[in-house]
């Protein structure tokens, strides 16, 4: 039986349906694929397949242990999931808000096959059931608030009027409880209630000190002052404070330049209707308020407006002779709508534009896993963006003294995607602290297996690049090569060599593949970027040029010029091409192994060029115990570029400048 099976009586028609389910099992995948398959999961050997939204999915795949932030967002993937559902948990720990797990196995292939057995058995028996109870989770409830049309800066919980521009608010609903939907108002830091009026003693944003004598005006209509706030008469806007003391010698020009207008006012024999400013199709023969928005009507005379239609046509043989002085030109003037949208966003072209924040993550297909971009769209050109990883990251700043061979487990397992790199990070820094020197066979073996972590983190990357980009055959190639290279030794690398360079061919032969990512994502050299984004750029910054045992070897460094896209995905290429070389010359691939260090103290700080970039350990042993450790990591510093990379570009762009930079939420230190 399975927890979210469809409601209905199993019927004999429905068990055989339930049958047909069962054989014909599709996933979706929690964190992503590329995770997966770092722990060595081949999903499409089990008969799963993998497919990339929620609403074709039959079975959510939970591998290893997440973050609660994920746990929430899978709990929103698992509610969008179509009657029958199960829930398939691989090696994973806590999983509410999520139900109990259908399935349950441990995070191996051997797991991953057992378990699928045991899926295909509980669809057939249970994926009808009479009574199924709905799931439910705090994340999927909505609250309601209210803003402004005009003004979507302002946002209220309760309804009421906008402060800047007195428009009736307008609900909207919002995630009730969700930490990875609220990131727009988390980075504009705006507040959920905006005081009407400020305090005494203090400035406000427009650095007015309200400890001085306080006018109020209008700021549509400026003859109107107050000595106390409130709402303007004419339209209804809430009144703005100014300073009385800085300001009165403007404001009595304006005031007696008000009353000389006012004096012309309501001059004509003329009809007055009264319409809204937003609204210009309302009109009324009675003052009031605008039944659409709330705003006051203001009033406009039917002879001013025949007037102004037929000034074009008149202009030639009566306008030198009209007598402007009686004329009321202000009754002929409407909200300006300068001052109505100035406090909107502005798009590319200078018009304003109701901004939306779209998230994208944090299983969104082709960006890494754990990753949620929200980006704030103007249509569809990217006006700005935000980043941020929702996994749980190893914080080394808080990090309690502990033995070393912990310390080296903490490290090795905080990127799923670079074990390897974060392992021998490790160790070097603790070796360096220790004093203790390593064989130049042990090096060269540590290289080897350096480069295979390289080179099946490359394709991992390349098969998000392949789903990105539309290219299938490059994702599942990519996919199965990475696995194969997962574990292979030597020998079997170089057996693979073959179908590598087979791979890397037809794919700088791909055609459009040129047009599809040149000149997207644009970086110039600069000292910050890391691995493949800096020498994509012309920037050698690699942290192998440093180690004598990889020179000896025969390292040389890759780079290429652009510093975009094509530029990224050709480094890449070649740094696969070149970690096979590498490999096939150490002659062996070794796990690093940690020698015993004893009660030693020192200081100790390493350098290691991982798949993405130069990682950086400072590390203090007092007896033997890390009591200090300072962790540097280049995607750290590569997810602070995306806001430059994707700003006025379009969506489709700025999704792929993203998914080149390579990123792992991981190793992002917050």
């Amino acid at each position: 039986m399975i927890i979210g099976a469809r409601p209905g009586k199993p019927s004999k028609l429905r068990r055989l349906i339930a049958a047909a389910m069962a054989r014909d099992l599709t996933t979706f995948i929690i964190p992503g694929p590329e995770i997966v398959r770092s722990y060595g999961l081949d999903i499409d050997a089990t008969g799963l397949k993998p497919v990339a939204s929620p609403r074709h999915a039959s079975v959510l795949l939970v591998a290893g242990v997440t973050s609660s932030a994920l746990r929430d967002a899978a709990a929103v993937i698992y509610a969008q999931m179509m009657r029958p559902r199960a829930l398939f948990a691989l090696g994973a720990g806590e999983l509410s808000p999520l139900p109990p797990a259908d399935v349950i196995a441990g995070l191996s292939q051997q797991g991953l096959i057992q378990g699928v057995r045991q899926l295909r058995d509980a669809f057939a028996e249970g994926a009808f059931r009479p009574d199924v109870s709905d799931f439910d989770a705090p994340i999927l409830h909505v609250r309601i608030e209210y803003t402004c049309p005009m003004h979507p800066e302002v946002v209220q919980n309760a309804p009421g009027a906008c402060p800047k521009c007195g428009m009736n608010l307008v609900p909207r609903e919002v995630q009730a409880d969700s930490e990875y939907l609220h990131t727009a108002q988390h980075k504009a830091g705006s507040s959920t209630d905006i005081p009407l009026t400020p305090r005494p003693g203090q400035s406000d944003h427009h650095g007015i000190n309200h400890d001085a004598a306080v006018e109020y005006t209008c700021p549509m209509h400026p003859e109107v002052i107050q000595s106390e706030p409130g709402s303007c008469p004419k339209c209804g806007m809430y009144l703005v404070p100014r300073d009385a003391q800085v300001e009165s010698s403007h404001d009595h020009h304006d005031h007696a330049h008000s009353q000389e207008h006012e004096h012309h006012k309501m001059d004509h024999d003329a009809a007055i209707e009264y319409t809204c400013p937003m609204h210009p199709e309302v009109i009324q023969s009675e003052p009031g308020s605008c039944p659409k928005c709330g705003m006051n009507l203001e009033p406009r005379k039917t002879q001013d407006i025949q007037t102004h239609e037929h000034a074009d046509m008149d202009s030639a043989t009566d306008h030198g002779s009209m007598d402007h002085s009686g004329m009321d030109h202000g009754d002929m003037v409407f909200m300006s709508m300068v001052d109505v949208t100035k406090d909107l966003p502005r798009s590319s072209d200078g018009l304003p534009m109701e901004w939306i924040d779209a998230p994208f993550g944090p299983f969104f297909p082709g960006l890494p896993g754990g990753l949620l971009l929200t980006l704030t769209l103007d249509g569809d050109t990217v006006a700005g963006s935000d980043a941020r990883p929702l996994t749980d990251n190893l914080d080394l700043s808080q990090h309690p003294p502990t033995d070393s061979t912990s310390f080296v487990r903490q490290l090795a397992g905080m990127d799923p995607l670079a074990p390897v790199a974060y392992r021998l990070l490790a160790y070097r820094a603790l070796e360096n602290a220790a004093g203790l020197d390593v064989p130049a066979g042990t090096a060269a073996a540590r290289i080897g297996a350096m480069e295979r972590e390289r080179i099946t983190s490359h394709l991992g990357w390349l098969s998000l690049f392949g789903q990105q980009s539309g290219f299938n055959w490059l994702m599942q190639h990519a996919a199965s090569l990475q696995l194969a290279f997962l574990h292979a030794d030597v020998t079997q690398a170089m057996a693979l060599k073959p179908v590598m360079q087979a791979l890397i061919k037809r794919l700088q032969r791909t055609p459009l593949l040129k047009s599809r990512t040149a000149g997207i994502g644009r970086l110039t050299a600069d000292t910050a970027l890391r691995g493949p984004v800096a020498r994509a750029s012309g920037v050698n910054n690699d942290a192998r040029s440093t180690e004598t045992a990889c020179t000896t070897l025969g390292f040389t460094p890759v780079s290429r010029e652009g510093g975009d896209a094509l530029a990224r995905l050709h480094v890449h290429l070649d740094e696969i091409s070149h970690s096979l070389v590498l490999i096939e010359a150490a002659g062996a691939i070794e796990l690093p192994v940690l020698a015993d260090i004893g009660d030693v103290s020192g200081a100790g700080e390493t350098m290691v060029e991982t798949p993405r970039g130069m990682a950086r350990l400072q590390l203090t042993l007092e007896r033997g115990q890390v009591i200090a450790a300072q962790l540097e990591t280049p995607s750290t510093h590569h997810i602070t570029l995306i806001d430059s990379l994707t700003e006025q570009q379009s969506l489709g762009d700025a999704l792929m400048a993203v998914g080149s930079l390579d990123l792992s939420p991981w190793e992002v230190r917050q």
